[in-house]
C-alpha cells in the first residue's frame, strides 16, 4: 500500500491544511523494503530492554517491594491497548512517521506537528542520555579515555551505522539486541530453577514474595506510584510499527510488533522483576547505584565473572537503545518535513532511502546535550531536557487513543468489517487508556518533586512548540495555496 494513500475511512478532516506543496520532491513515496522480519522484532525489543530494565528496575523494587510486579504488569497493560490500537491503524496503513502521521490525518495537522515534534525531542534525549552512560561506562574500563570522548565517538559510530543503510542498521541492531535477549532467556531460566531450590547452593525462596512485610509493604499507592514509573520504561514499542513501514511484509511486521513482540516484552519486564523480588527480599536488594539487581543475582548463581558479564550486557544495552533511537528519531523527522511540519530538507534521503539529513541533525542535538553537559553541568540544561521529555510516552498514548476512535469512527460498516487487525471492545479501551494516562499524571503531580518537575517542565515543551506553531500553519496554508494554483494553472489533457 502506499504510504501516501488515505487511510481506510480517514479522510483528511474539514478545514485541515492540505499537504505541502512539493513534499513529493523531497520524500519520495517510495519506501525501501529493506528490513526482514526479525530485524522488526529486534528493532523494538533494542529500543526497549535497556538499562531501564537491568538497573532502573531495582529502583522500582526498592519504592513498591515485591509488588512492583503489579507495577509493570499493569503498566504494560496500559503500553499492550495503546500498541493494539496503533496497529489497527497501521495495519490499514503502514507509515515511516506512523502515529504522527495517524494524528495528522485523524485530527489535522496541528496534531501531527505537536506529537511529532515532542516524539522526535524525546529521542534526541535518549540519545544524549544513552551516550553519556555509554562514555561512563568506557571510561570505566578506560579511565585514560574522557567520558565525554566516549560519548562522542559512540554518536559518530552509531551514526555512520545509520547512514550506511537501513538493512546495516537493522543488522546492528538484529545483533545488539539478540545479547540482550539471550541473556534475559537465561536469566529467567536460571532464576527459576534457583527461586525453586534447584540450583546448586540455593534453597526454595518464594516466601521472599510475602514475609518481609508483605506483598506490598509500602501500601498500594505505592503501586499505583510505580505504574507512573515504569510506564517509561516501557516506550519504544512503537518504533516497530515505525520500522514496519520500511520492511518486507509491512502487515506481517505491524501484527508481530503489536501482539507477539509485545507479549515477549511482558514476560521479560515482569518475569525478571519476579524472579528478582523472589530471589532476593526486597528490602537487601542493593542500591542500584553501587550493584545492579541482575548483577546481584547472576552473582548468587556462582556464574564466574558475572560482574563484568553484566558490565558488557549493559553497555550494549546502552548501545542498542542509541541505535533504535536514532533511528526513530530521523524517521519521524523526515516524516514530519515531509508534510511540511519541519524544514522540507530534513525529508531528503540517500538513493538507499535512508533520511540522511535528518540523521545528522538528530545526532546534532545528542552532541549538542552531550557538551552542555560536561562544559556547563550546573547549568541544568541537560537535566532539564532529560525531565522534560518526560510526559512524551504519556502524550503519545493519549494521542494515539484519540487518533484511533477518530478514524474508526468515520468508516463504513464494510470497512470496519474488513480491518485485518482490530481494537477490541471499541471505543471503551481507548477512554480507559485515556483515564489512566490522566490518572498518572495526577500521581506523578503529588509523588515527590521529581515527578513535579517532570509534569511542569514537559509542559513548558508543549508551550513552546505552540509558540511556533502559528508560523507552521501559515507556512502550510502559503504552501497549500501555491500547490492549488499550480494545479489551477497546469494545462489539461
Amino acid at each position: 500500500m502506499s504510504n501516501s494513500s488515505p487511510s481506510r475511512g480517514a479522510a483528511v478532516p474539514a478545514g485541515s491544511s492540505p499537504a505541502p506543496a512539493g513534499a513529493g520532491q523531497d520524500a519520495p513515496d517510495v519506501t525501501h523494503k529493506a528490513l526482514r522480519s526479525r530485524h522488526v522484532t529486534m528493532i523494538t525489543l533494542g529500543g526497549i530492554i535497556g538499562a531501564s530494565l537491568f538497573v532502573g528496575s531495582g529502583n522500582v523494587i526498592r519504592m513498591v517491594g515485591p509488588a512492583a510486579v503489579l507495577s509493570y504488569l499493569l503498566g504494560g497493560l496500559l503500553v499492550f491497548l495503546a500498541m493494539r490500537m496503533l496497529g489497527e491503524m497501521a495495519a490499514a496503513r503502514p507509515a515511516v512517521g506512523s502515529f504522527m502521521e495517524y494524528a495528522r490525518v485523524g485530527l489535522g495537522e496541528w496534531a501531527g506537528y505537536f506529537v511529532g515534534w515532542l516524539y522526535w525531542y524525546f529521542w534526541v534525549g535518549v540519545i544524549a542520555f544513552e551516550a553519556t552512560v555509554g562514555g561512563s561506562i568506557l571510561n570505566g574500563w578506560f579511565p585514560g579515555v574522557p567520558v565525554w570522548l566516549g560519548s562522542v565517538i559512540l554518536l559518530l559510530v552509531f551514526t555512520v551505522t545509520n547512514l550506511i543503510s537501513v538493512r546495516s542498521f537493522g543488522e546492528v541492531e538484529f545483533w545488539l539486541a539478540s545479547v540482550k535477549v539471550t541473556v534475559i532467556v537465561v536469566f529467567l531460566g536460571l532464576g527459576t530453577l534457583f527461586a525453586m531450590g534447584l540450583w546448586p547452593n540455593a534453597s526454595f525462596s518464594v516466601p521472599n514474595l510475602w514475609e518481609h512485610g508483605g506483598f506490598a509493604p509500602q501500601g498500594g499507592w505505592a503501586v499505583i506510584s510505580g505504574v507512573a514509573v515504569v510506564i517509561f520504561s516501557y516506550f519504544g514499542t512503537e518504533i516497530a510499527v515505525m520500522a514496519a513501514a520500511e520492511s518486507e511484509d509491512p502487515a506481517k511486521g505491524v501484527r508481530q510488533a503489536t501482539v507477539t513482540v509485545v507479549w515477549r516484552i511482558l514476560l521479560f519486564f515482569v518475569g525478571s522483576v519476579l524472579l528478582i523480588v523472589t530471589i532476593v527480599p526486597w528490602n537487601e536488594l542493593p542500591d542500584p547505584d553501587e550493584q545492579a539487581p541482575f548483577a546481584h543475582v547472576f552473582s548468587l548463581f556462582g556464574l564466574p565473572g558475572a560482574g563484568l558479564i553484566m558490565d558488557v550486557v549493559i553497555f550494549t544495552a546502552v548501545c542498542s537503545v542509541l541505535n533504535s533511537g536514532l533511528y526513530s528519531a530521523a524517521r519521524m523527522f523526515s516524516a514530519l518535513a515531509g508534510e511540511g511540519l519541519a524544514p522540507r530538507i530534513m525529508a531528503r534521503k540517500s538513493t538507499n532511502g535512508v533520511p540522511v539529513v535528518a540523521v545528522i541533525a538528530s545526532t546534532l542535538g545528542g552532541y549538542a546535550a552531550v557538551i552542555v553537559n560536561f562544559v556547563a553541568p550546573e547549568s541544568g540544561i541537560f537535566d532539564f531536557i532529560m525531565n522534560s521529555a518526560g510526559l512524551v510516552a504519556l502524550f503519545v498514548y493519549v494521542f494515539v487513543a484519540i487518533t484511533q476512535m477518530k478514524l474508526r469512527s468515520r468508516m463504513s460498516p464494510a470497512e470496519r468489517e474488513n480491518l485485518s487487525l482490530k481494537m477490541w471492545l471499541h471505543p471503551w479501551l481507548g477512554v480507559f487508556v485515556i483515564v489512566c494516562v490522566v490518572a498518572i499524571v495526577g500521581v506523578m503531580l503529588v509523588s515527590g518533586d521529581a515527578s513535579r518537575t517532570q509534569v511542569w517542565t514537559s509542559l513548558v515543551a508543549v508551550a513552546v512548540l505552540a509558540v511556533f506553531w502559528p508560523l507552521v500553519r501559515r507556512n502550510l496554508r502559503r504552501r497549500g495555496a501555491a500547490a492549488a494554483a499550480n494545479d489551477a494553472s497546469a494545462p489539461t489533457s
